[in-house]
């Protein structure tokens, strides 16, 4: 059946872990990672909690294709309430350590209340227990996974942990693992610190064995590999160029947020795109980058390894940066570099270094970032105040608010709270670029009318992996719409989100769907699982946990008016490319997506629809 069919519930105020049987209606219903922890989320708490408080709980799931051969299956979800925007959270992760917990047995970790002091969970195998972390407190995520590594005297245990962020409860902290990969979104990281929990080290030996059909699976997985390598996107473009081989192409098309969105151009987007990170640098003929990478039984390798200048101002005196790393992904670049106006390739590096390092959401940082640096430069926030002059385009402010940051520092601890606490706090909560409080990636909502529609309604604010509609709109995936065309694109959004949702809760890689649709995903589950997971199965499953997430959130107090964009997207035009004069029309397409979702005027799912998807 591919589950391992058993969870822990660690009880940290008691200091108990405690195995379950995994519930397995419950399992065909949400498949598992994000849609299953998701359902025992929303069953286990009120929605109204405070985020931060030891009544909100934490899950870490897995999918039933995690740990298997199915391409992309490493990938594990945290799933809580989001501090930075109030809203369900949900986070997802590649790397390694996805699969080691599934081979360890484990579906999913459930944390509940709060340590008294700080601690980590050590799981190997079937033994589970809380041990101190006084020792491991107050360490980045870098010299935790070192420590122990060492102390446990396995180096093949993997950790899944929070940097000195998380600890500092910065409200966009990330949980990081495999050193570079992270649940990077929403603040999962300072939920995780509110709750004295360090880290979770995990060793699996025991391998997911429980395969309904493996001659069919082994054929299935393996036809699905084939498609991946012979896409353009999948075997070409990504493992060549990474996420950034959209730098350009982005940039060109006019839907490139730059300089806190006031233009949808960058002229400095050549000098940190994929093609830069490519090239040997004039200081010392050596690449940035070094090498791509891929995370646990992926055939695509999209991760990038660089390294960085050793001259360059940000580490000239710091050698533990010298070393190849974690490389820049689109959206950090983006946000770090476009958003902000800066184009010096080497202060990226070492800022996504200090992310990682220390476990903070790139998108939400560089974000805020631009709306600081766009309040400098109006006179309302001033160099005394920030610690260092701080006009777009300086890499040395964005280097110093992100050190001062992750450190809790003075004016990185108003930039740890996000944008929208921060614009509001200076009386200009229009200048914050986000959707309930969640900062918007690396794609304009004018420029590009369905990513717009989809980052005003997506249940975890902002975002641009809950339905992905630059696979259509740009990339003509799996049909080309036009990017400034309103027609269809409620119905697009809708799709894309629900087609995301079972491939999330399923355990494999969202960069799949550039190859894949859902009848690649069927035959898998179908032989690793159950028959039962056909293609209008899966579309309702998908359908369920979005409407799941909604009820949530509309429970939380979120309303209609959360649906939002920020005026500057609504009535500033956007300034030059292929949408010159072109404003998001959000308030022509929600209604009709409100429609579509069988949801009522005000954006509550009708009865019929309860009925239907049986919430």
């Amino acid at each position: 059946m591919s589950w391992a069919g058993k969870i822990l519930r660690v009880n940290l105020s008691a200091g108990t872990v405690t195995p379950e049987p995994l519930n397995m209606d419950w399992a065909r219903q949400y498949l598992g990672s994000r849609g299953l922890g998701t359902k025992y989320l929303v069953s286990e708490i009120d929605p109204q909690v405070d985020p931060l408080s030891p009544d909100n709980k934490i899950i870490w799931a897995t999918g039933p294709l995690t740990g298997t051969m199915a391409s992309t299956g490493g990938r594990y979800t945290v799933i809580t309430k989001g501090p930075l925007t109030g809203a369900i959270a949900c986070s997802n992760s590649g790397g390694y350590w996805g699969a080691e917990l599934k081979m360890a047995g484990w579906d999913m970790v459930i944390f509940e209340g709060k340590s008294p002091k700080p601690v980590y969970l050590y799981i190997n195998d079937d033994v589970a227990e809380l041990r101190d972390a006084a020792d491991i407190w107050g360490k980045s995520v870098w010299e935790t996974e070192e420590h122990l590594k060492t102390t446990l005297q396995d180096p093949l245990t993997r950790i899944s942990g929070i940097g000195r962020a998380g600890e500092n409860q910065v409200l966009f902290a990330a949980v990081v693992n495999d050193l570079h990969r992270a649940a990077g979104r929403s603040g999962v990281g300072a939920v995780m610190g509110s709750k004295n929990l360090k880290a979770i080290a995990v060793r699996g030996t025991k391998g997911v064995g429980n395969i309904r059909d493996p001659k069919a699976f082994m054929a299935e997985t393996f036809a699905r590999k084939k498609i991946l390598h012979d896409n353009a996107v999948t075997g070409q473009g990504l493992p060549t160029y990474g996420t950034q081989v959209l730098m350009n192409v982005i940039n060109e098309v006019g839907a490139l947020p730059t300089r806190n969105h006031r233009d949808v151009q960058f002229e400095g987007a050549k000098d940190i795109s994929a093609e830069a990170m490519a090239t040997p640098r004039a200081s010392d003929g050596k690449k940035h980058l070094v090498t791509n990478q891929a995370c646990f039984g992926c055939t695509i390798a999209c991760g990038r390894i660089s390294k960085i200048d050793e001259t360059h101002f940000t580490v000239v005196n710091k050698p533990q940066y010298w070393g190849a790393s974690g490389g820049l992904e689109y959206e950090a670049a983006w946000a770090l570099g476009a958003a902000n106006g800066v184009n010096d390739l080497e202060c990226l590096q070492y800022v996504n270094l200090l992310c990682n390092e220390q476990g903070i959401d790139p998108i939400s940082f560089g974000a805020t970032v631009g709306a600081v640096m766009e309040l400098y430069e109006m006179g309302v926030l001033t160099r005394e105040q920030i610690g260092i002059e701080a006009p777009f385009g300086s890499a040395k402010a964005l280097a110093f608010l992100a050190e001062e940051t992750i450190h809790g520092r003075g004016f990185g601890k108003e930039v740890g709270q996000g944008s929208k606490r921060l614009c509001t706090k200076y009386g200009h909560p229009d200048l914050s670029m986000s959707s309930k409080g969640q900062e918007f990636p690396a794609y304009d909502g004018r420029a590009i009318q369905g990513i717009g529609l989809a980052y005003a309604t997506s249940n975890r604010g902002g975002c641009h992996l809950r339905g992905y509609t630059i696979a259509s709109e740009i990339l003509g995936i799996p049909v080309k719409t036009e990017p400034t065309a309103t027609e269809g694109k409620p119905e697009l959004v809708k799709a894309f989100q629900d087609a995301t949702a079972a491939f999330d809760s399923a355990g494999v890689c969202i960069f799949t769907t550039f190859a894949w649709s859902l009848p690649d995903l069927a035959p898998q589950l179908q032989a690793a699982c159950d028959e039962g997971f056909t293609v209008p199965e899966l579309e309702k499953i998908g359908e369920r946990i979005w409407n799941m997430e909604r009820e949530f959130n509309n429970a939380a107090g979120f309303t209609k008016a959360d649906d939002s964009l920020p005026r500057r997207l609504l009535t500033e035009a956007a300034k030059t490319g292929g949408s010159k004069g072109t404003v998001s029309h959000l308030p022509e397409m929600l209604p009709k997506y409100y429609a579509v979702r069988g949801w009522d005027p005000e954006g509550r799912p009708t009865p019929e629809t309860r009925a239907r998807l049986g919430l």
